[in-house]
């Protein structure tokens, strides 16, 4: 058995079925080996960014390990904005990538990069590989880190003469350690009975679910903690779906762009629990002036994170289904009096929905450009019929924003977007590898002519493979987030956001052996999606949008959560 052979079982024994990736010089001994004998499945990509993005879909949609491959050189440099991507919001990703041979590194060899040094930052871990024995140990300490604690990507960095390389004695590790990591997973006892007191003897007592929730698969254990204490729940972007988000408790996103109702019940609450968020400046605004009323609770399996960002009152560290089991144990522990200070809260209850009756907003929807919030009503329609399993993954721009402000996931890892790195063309790949992981769901991708050409290429790898993702595009012709921005903020100078050029994405389908139709009456959307759901293809619904609608409300950079701008 060769290094590369090594690897590829070493794969199959941790469960690996799926690889996304493209194939090069220096990684063709691993792909001949995929050639004709394992069990996993290799999509060719015609991107490396897409196969990255592909697997980190894969990912976030089933909380399985995503597996990317890549050759060296500019294969390799291709993958830093997924891994970059998927270390920020803690996706579970390994990433293998072709090297020159060990006797040519440093010596500027053709397509050769310092992968290990560019990818350092941004993955929670890598490797070097330098003798083909390290290949199993390697690989079933890749797939460990990678999903153990918090989850992010894990890079190995493959020279071609130990692909080649012989390994005399074969072995596969059962057990891998590594020292000084041990990552913890049960909170402490007295951290956990201080939180529970606090949120029962709050007044105002609110939850701030963020993606670590889902991570750890611990929606029920949430729901559960707040209908027993009678608590509001607000998420981050990536915690969209923690909940229901059309359970009476729910109360959407806080944020930048978040509801104006959770906004104020973040700065009005007198104890907000947050669990798996790291209180990024899209969700807090000014830090300084964030839950200005509360003490904070924060509990997350990165002790990194707590009091990062924000002053915390009462740490929790401590993996979230783990922290959300135990603090059920003790509320349940509760004394009949401690229970009853639930009924100090029937006037926080009142306050916040004559809020969400106050900040409701009339939309005209038979309107001329057709209004965006149009088109997630539509798709709202077809989540309902089968909230189970459908799955939205979304582009980065305003189509993200007014899906984040208006749609209501009902199910965990329902809802992929790219969050910390807000990556422009990561929502076509994200569905791909979701279809993938999926293939009984149906995959729907809300995206915007600016982010859907930065990866519309792999319209061909959707069409290879059979995967019918649907391309759902807010087209404003424009880059419409920034262009918005210029319009509030920048006295109109539309500088450089008109995408006057655009293709006809008919045309592009048809190219490809795809599903396409234009919309440009408001009439015409809910119909032209069903049509492309039952065309079973890869397929594109291209709607002209109102390019000047303005998402809100919307918290100003930098500003304060209940102030937020309105038309």
């Amino acid at each position: 058995m060769n290094g590369a052979e090594a690897l590829i079982r070493g794969m199959e024994k941790e469960g690996v079925e799926h690889i996304f990736g493209i194939l090069g010089g220096a990684i063709m001994d691993v792909y001949d080996v995929l050639f004709d004998n394992s069990t996993i499945k290799h999509l060719t990509c015609r991107h490396e960014q897409v196969a990255v993005f592909a697997a980190s879909g894969y990912a976030r949609a089933s909380g399985r390990i995503g597996t990317c491959m890549a050759t060296s050189g500019p294969g390799a440099c291709n993958l830093v904005t997924g891994l970059t991507d998927a270390y920020m919001d803690s996706v579970p990703v390994v990433a293998v990538t072709g090297q020159v041979p060990t006797t040519a590194i440093g010596g500027d060899a053709f397509q050769e990069a310092d992968v290990v040094g560019i990818t350092m930052p941004i993955t929670k871990y890598n490797y070097l590989l330098e003798r083909p024995e390290d290949v199993p140990l390697t690989v079933k300490g890749a797939y460990y880190l990678a999903g153990t604690g918090r989850p992010g990507p894990v890079l190995i960095d493959f020279p071609k003469d130990i692909q080649q390389a012989s390994i005399k004695n074969y072995k596969t590790p059962k057990t891998v350690h590594f020292g000084g990591y041990n990552p913890v997973l049960d909170p402490h006892p007295r951290q956990i009975a201080l939180a529970v007191k606090a949120l029962m003897n709050a007044e105002r007592p609110l939850i701030l679910s963020g993606g670590g929730v889902i991570i750890s698969n611990a929606s029920t254990e949430l729901l559960k903690l707040a209908e027993l204490l009678g608590i509001h729940i607000t998420t981050t972007s990536l915690g969209k779906g923690a909940v229901p988000e059309d359970h009476p408790l729910a109360l959407g996103m806080v944020g930048m762009h978040g509801k104006r109702w959770s906004n104020n019940a973040v700065q009005e609450a007198d104890v907000l629990f947050a669990i798996g968020t790291r209180f990024s400046d899209r969700i807090t605004g000014n830090p300084k002036y964030f839950a200005p009323k509360a003490k904070i609770i924060h509990a997350d399996i990165d002790p990194s994170e707590i009091g990062k960002n924000v002053e915390v009152d009462i740490p929790i560290v401590g993996d979230a289904k783990r922290v959300l089991s135990a603090m059920l144990q003790v509320a349940k522990k509760a004394s009949k009096k401690e229970m009853s200070r639930r009924e100090k809260r029937t006037e926080w209850g009142k306050r916040i929905e004559k809020w969400k009756r106050e900040f409701a907003r009339d939309i005209n929807y038979d309107a001329v450009p057709i209004k965006p919030q149009l088109i997630v009503r539509e798709v709202q329609k077809i989540i309902d019929a089968d909230p189970k399993n459908t799955i939205i993954a979304t582009e980065v721009g305003r189509n993200q924003l007014w899906c984040m402000h208006y749609m209501n996931i009902r199910n965990p890892r329902n809802w992929l977007t790219s969050g910390g790195l807000g990556t422009m063309g990561a929502g076509f790949p994200m569905a791909i590898g979701a279809q993938v992981a999926r293939p009984e769901a149906r995959v729907l991708n809300m995206a915007g002519d600016g982010s859907f050409q930065m990866t519309m290429q792999d319209l061909a790898t959707c069409m290879t493979y059979g995967i019918p993702v649907v391309n759902i595009i807010f087209n404003d012709s424009s880059l419409g987030n920034v262009r918005m921005w210029q319009a509030l903020f920048y006295d109109k100078r539309y500088s450089e956001t008109d995408l006057k050029n655009n293709p006809d994405f008919e045309k592009l389908a048809d190219a490809y052996g795809a599903w396409a139709k234009r919309v440009e009456r408001p009439g015409e959307v809910g119909e032209a999606i069903h049509e492309a759901l039952k065309s079973g293809k890869p397929a594109i619904v291209d709607i002209a949008v109102d390019k000047d609608e303005t998402v809100y409300p919307m918290v100003p950079p930098g500003g304060v959560l209940h102030e937020m701008l309105d038309e």
